[in-house]
């Protein structure tokens, strides 16, 4: 059984598992994580690494840009303006065309500033960006971006690095029926089934770090997040069965029986 790649402009994937590049132990263990996760894209935040650092040692040297995309994200940018001179950041030092867009709005809850990341997809779209926006579960707000033209909405599970799962399910079911552009689940995922559950809901790809990264084991965690990955998208192509409100016995009481007579 085969499954559509996930098409992000020029961009194509066939795993729907992104993942992030922050608070990992050690870059050995990030790196082993990226690869027991399956993963074709990578996270990475444009204000927190040095870009002029080409050095084995440097965090850009143990992704494998042979085989995993970068995505460059705005994270810990608090205006629009900040969020679009670093994407131009990104673009200039050849990361890539893809931008994360972070616009965070509270420095506690870590929630996005809607109205900012608004106008900055609307800027970085008329300036050739791939644009990805992390928004709230929001469907008008995400609606909002669709219009202006983002190539993918990212509406939060919960906040982000708190590992809650999926708290609001029905906010994310109504945004991937509504949009038309690919909704991948951003944040607050914290093990497996989180992530089986956004697919399952619909959701085209799922983007973690902190769920992977703090986990006792990360690479086993990765491994199980990719397995999720995989199994709630299934489920969803399967279609699940419509839930009951009495009980259905999964063994006919009329009909034939075993012995090939009659009930």
């Amino acid at each position: 059984m085969s499954d559509s790649p996930l098409v992000l402009g020029k961009h194509s994937f066939s795993s729907r598992l992104f993942v992030g590049t922050g608070k990992y132990t050690s870059l050995p263990v990030m790196k082993a994580a990226h690869e027991a996760s399956g993963t074709q894209c990578v996270t990475v935040a444009v204000r927190r690494i040095d870009l002029a650092d080409r050095s084995d040692k440097s965090i850009l040297s143990f992704i494998d840009r042979q085989r995993i995309t970068l995505l460059p994200n705005t994270a810990a940018c608090f205006t629009a303006e900040d969020a679009i001179r670093t994407a131009r950041l990104a673009r200039e030092a050849d990361l890539s065309d893809l931008i994360k867009l972070e616009v965070i709005g509270d420095p506690q809850t870590l929630y996005p500033d809607a109205p900012a990341t608004l106008e900055a997809t609307r800027v970085l779209v008329k300036e050739g960006f791939t644009v990805l926006a992390y928004t709230n579960d929001d469907l008008i707000m995400a609606l909002r971006l669709q219009e202006a033209g983002a190539t993918s909405v990212m509406p939060l599970g919960a906040p982000i690095g708190s590992g809650m799962g999926i708290l609001n399910p029905h906010n994310i079911r109504t945004i991937v029926e509504r949009l038309t552009v690919p909704v991948i689940v951003d944040a607050g995922v914290g093990t497996a089934s989180d992530v089986s559950v956004a697919m399952e809901l619909g959701a085209a790809g799922v983007l973690l770090n902190t769920g992977i990264a703090l986990a006792r084991d990360p690479v086993r965690m990765a491994r199980a997040m990719r397995l999720a990955c995989e199994a709630g998208r299934e489920a969803f192509l399967a279609g699940r069965m419509p839930k009951r409100a009495i009980a259905s016995p999964s063994s006919p009481v009329e009909g034939t029986i075993a012995g090939g007579g009659k009930a």
